[in-house]
């Protein structure tokens, strides 16, 4: 309860500066779960049942590592979200195909294995991701439980495994999926 409650009613939500710039990092070299809030996101993605934080609505949870054998941690995973590529962050996947059109980016094959990201746009990404998502965390042993009971108990329409039931799912779902096959 009080992990949850940790990201319901945050002390604080961290902005991409915050945590890129600040040294040492906030964010701890441990396991946990990770929510993240928006101050815009396209209209396209329902809002109404999502919680509310500060005039920031919930739309995302992650979990660091994601099963026992990992050595990911909530540092490496919200950093990875926040400069990384749409290839290792569903989370920037999802937010790319929702706002391709609205920031003028495109999903391309990169490298010899053809993964996918926004390449040079992942700047413009990372950039919309400064002014508008914000992050807060709690520290957790076995986060996969707490991240299940989340997705069961929320709406987090950005989430996407254990999510199926969500309204959103089909239309999000089939979204990265255009833009996948659609990936110069």
């Amino acid at each position: 309860m009080k992990h949850k409650k940790a990201l319901l009613t945050p002390t604080k939500l961290w902005a991409r500066h915050e945590i890129l710039k600040q040294k040492p990092c906030p964010v701890p070299a441990a396991s946990g779960v990770y929510a993240w809030y928006f101050k815009q996101f396209p209209a396209i993605v329902p809002v109404h049942d999502c919680h509310k934080q500060n005039n920031l609505t919930l739309l995302y949870v992650g979990i660091a590592p994601s099963r026992p054998q990992s050595s990911n941690t909530l540092r490496k995973r919200i950093k990875y979200h926040l400069r990384g590529n749409a290839y290792g962050s569903t989370l920037r996947l999802s937010l790319g195909c929702l706002l391709a059109d609205e920031l003028g980016i495109q999903l391309r094959r990169v490298g010899s294995s053809g993964r996918k990201t926004f390449g040079p746009d992942e700047a413009v990404l990372s950039a919309w991701m400064a002014e508008n998502a914000f992050v807060t965390w709690t520290e957790h042993p076995e986060p996969w439980h707490l991240e299940d009971e989340l997705i069961r108990d929320l709406s987090l329409p950005l989430n996407l495994r254990g999510n199926e039931r969500h309204p959103f799912y089909p239309q999000l779902a089939a979204l990265r999926k255009m833009h996948k096959a659609n990936a110069v």
